[in-house]
């Protein structure tokens, strides 16, 4: 009688069943996911899921474990994804822009991300609960936007390019942007002649740097700054930053509180034992 090794196809040599004694199989993602051409988890399921698995009410784990097998190629997945649909939301408008003009534009571009406008002479636009809003606007082609509420959007340095051809912006609200951080800052010096009004509160990538880049902004008369955690010392970067903007009104931390917080530290380290 033949030996059993002998007995096995040609193609089983080119392929292994399963890990040896000992062995760990290494964990890759099957292929035909990113050839597909599918987009997205569910259009995944066609490539990926094997047959008679399609049972109703699976968790989300077994659902993200019959589709992919790395779980680093997953994250990469998710990732891409989330930074595809960035881009989406901050791309040019270019037809609107080209059509309607840059006011028409830019008032399109908040009012996608959620936020509002106000078109000179006009009551402020906001979209509903749904996200949606009425395209009456595109009527004002030679109306100035004066003011912008972009606070809590998704608005990043790409989709800064939507707002700066607004040159009689007078208001811009970005509190709570979480992509506004110190490069956005370094982009706004074509409103220096219009801007009066800026509110960059609750922000959590703006620091020290990217507040001294608004040293162009000399028409600035009321400036926000507020609750911004990557700025180590509050109090002491309100004072420079009134220096650097004489005529425009601080609101943020209390000048006194990084004096404060210097003291404590300077208690806490006195009454500290000393080690031996």
């Amino acid at each position: 009688m033949a030996h059993p090794a002998n007995q096995r196809g040609a193609g089983s040599r080119t392929a292994r069943v399963g890990p040896a004694d000992g062995e760990v199989a290494p964990l890759h993602l099957v292929a035909p996911l990113w050839n597909a051409g599918t987009r997205g988890i569910r259009g995944l399921s066609s490539a990926a899921a094997p047959e008679g698995n399609q049972k109703k009410g699976r968790s989300l784990l077994q659902f993200l474990a019959d589709r992919f097998y790395d779980v680093q190629a997953l994250r990469e997945y998710l990732f891409r994804k989330q930074a595809w649909k960035m881009h989406q939301k901050n791309r040019p408008f270019t037809y609107i822009k080209e059509r309607y003009g840059p006011y028409a534009a830019g008032a399109y571009f908040i009012l996608k991300l959620g936020g509002a406008v106000k078109f000179q002479g006009k009551e402020w636009i906001r979209s509903d609960v749904r996200g949606h809003f009425s395209l009456d606007f595109l009527k004002l082609q030679t109306v100035p936007v004066e003011a912008v509420d972009a606070s809590g959007c998704a608005v990043n340095y790409q989709g800064l390019d939507n707002l700066l051809a607004l040159k009689e912006l007078q208001v811009l609200w970005l509190q709570r942007c979480p992509h506004v951080d110190d490069w956005c800052l370094s982009r706004l010096h074509p409103l220096a002649n219009s801007l009066q009004e800026l509110s960059l509160a609750g922000c959590p990538k703006i620091s020290e740097r990217g507040l001294a880049c608004l040293h162009h902004l000399q028409n600035l008369r009321k400036l926000d700054i507020s609750d911004l955690p990557a700025v180590s010392n509050p109090g002491l970067t309100q004072i420079l930053v009134e220096e650097m903007l004489p005529d425009c009104k601080v609101v943020g931390a209390d000048w006194a509180q990084g004096l404060k917080l210097g003291q404590e530290e300077q208690y806490r380290d006195i009454a500290s034992p000393i080690p031996a």
